[in-house]
């Protein structure tokens, strides 16, 4: 019954989804907001950028998966930045009461704020703006790893621990053997959350400082008052992001196949 269901289920109903919100774009751009640009005029404005994805006619005029491409690299950056940091800091918080009671006030005063506050401060601790962004992006998006990092070491039964201490096992053999093993699906719960929040934070980053990427050219757009472009930029993040996520879910659903 499922499989006869797919095509409808996973094909169609999400066209027939894109297709109405096609429909109300367009009757918003020709009814309550003239200069909401039209499906078809974004898409005559956009065809240089998509059908020639990688080309470079100038520093902020090049195909749009040239400058997602920057824009991923400066995320990869920053993201490897939070899942360094917010890991260990995550095993430690949910370890250690002691650690818990010292620094859980900081986190909770760090966690909610935002990249347009960590951007000016990124630019006066580095100086140059490549760094900057991937400071913003490394203390915006390790939050969610921090957190469910915690929560999986404190919920690690306890018949595991004793085990490892009946077996006088190491520290490490312990966190490799026992912890992270069991700590791994809250873990990657916590991967993918700051994944999502990493790519929220290059678009800040980049349109604050100009660089090239899809943030710099979305901001670029706006001030030359093209929104062709900007609704090109906006969905390209959109479509990133959705393809980000879904392939975090799929390595997330093999680990704990294989952790099962």
């Amino acid at each position: 019954m499922s499989d006869k269901r797919f095509p409808f289920d996973y094909l169609i109903l999400p066209l027939a989804a894109i297709a109405l919100c096609v429909v109300i774009w367009s009757i918003c751009s020709l009814t309550v907001t003239p200069n909401l640009p039209s499906p078809t005029k974004t898409w005559e404005m956009s065809k240089p950028y998509l059908l020639s994805p990688f080309a470079k006619r100038g520093e902020l005029d090049q195909g749009i998966l040239r400058f997602t491409w920057y824009s991923l690299i400066l995320v990869a950056k920053g993201y490897a930045l939070a899942i360094l940091i917010g890991t260990p800091l995550g095993f430690l918080l949910g370890s250690s009461k002691v650690f818990t009671r010292a620094v859980d006030p900081i986190v909770q005063i760090l966690k909610p704020v935002s990249p347009l506050a960590w951007l000016p401060l990124g630019l006066v601790l580095f100086g140059r703006s490549e760094p900057a962004a991937i400071f913003t992006i490394g203390m915006c998006a390790m939050w969610p790893t921090v957190m469910n990092t915690a929560v999986g070491v404190r919920a690690i039964p306890q018949d595991y621990l004793n085990v490892g201490k009946v077996l006088r096992l190491s520290k490490w053999t312990m966190l490799w053997k026992v912890l992270l093993p069991a700590t791994l699906p809250y873990m990657f719960t916590g991967f993918r959350l700051s994944l999502g929040i990493a790519w929220l934070a290059i678009v800040a980053a980049e349109m604050l400082t100009g660089v090239p990427g899809v943030g710099g050219f979305l901001w670029q757009e706006y001030n030359s008052l093209i929104y062709e472009h900007i609704i090109l930029c906006i969905l390209t993040i959109g479509c990133v992001g959705f393809v980000m996520d879904r392939l975090m879910a799929m390595i997330e659903q093999r680990l704990k196949w294989s952790t099962i």
